[in-house]
């Protein structure tokens, strides 16, 4: 999904996630939610967490400095801090290393190109040519968790 690059990103975080559509292995409809998520503070805001929670979809995202400090200035009111496994949001750096290797083309970086087909056309060719591969992998051993693993080309 593309936009224009002074719109935040989290105004596309539900339209993004409806767009998933994970292939099963042998026959069945593909799979429309994941197992869990993890995500920047850019998506730590209310409608984001409420979002996830009513499709039932586990998260790891940080909570924002403001957002604690309000939650703590309220004392016994400001509720429970929103759950939080590090170990989960460590494994996220390798969707950062490939948007990274992507955005080592200039054309990718600066988006030069004025139309959003033809910058999803440069970011594939980007993407082609620096040997990243993006794709869902589903692991059997942390109790079938989906995520995002970057394979390099070659």
């Amino acid at each position: 999904m593309v936009t224009p690059g002074q719109r935040a990103d989290c105004t596309q975080f539900k339209p993004v996630l409806e767009k998933i559509r994970v292939p099963r292995i042998g026959l069945g409809r593909p799979r429309r939610k994941p197992d869990s998520l993890a995500a920047d503070k850019a998506y730590s805001n209310g409608p984001c967490r409420d979002y996830l929670r009513s499709r039932g979809i586990r998260r790891t995202i940080p909570e924002k400095v403001d957002s604690q400090a309000a939650r703590l200035r309220k004392g016994s009111h400001g509720g429970r801090p929103p759950a939080f496994d590090e170990e989960r949001y460590k494994k996220r750096n390798t969707v950062e290393r490939a948007i990274n290797r992507l955005k080592q083309s200039r054309a990718v970086a600066t988006r030069y190109d004025k139309r959003g087909y033809v910058y999803l056309g440069t970011a594939t060719a980007a993407a082609s040519s620096s040997g990243v591969v993006v794709l869902w992998q589903r692991r059997q051993s942390v109790g079938g968790d989906l995520t995002w693993a970057t394979c390099p080309r070659g």
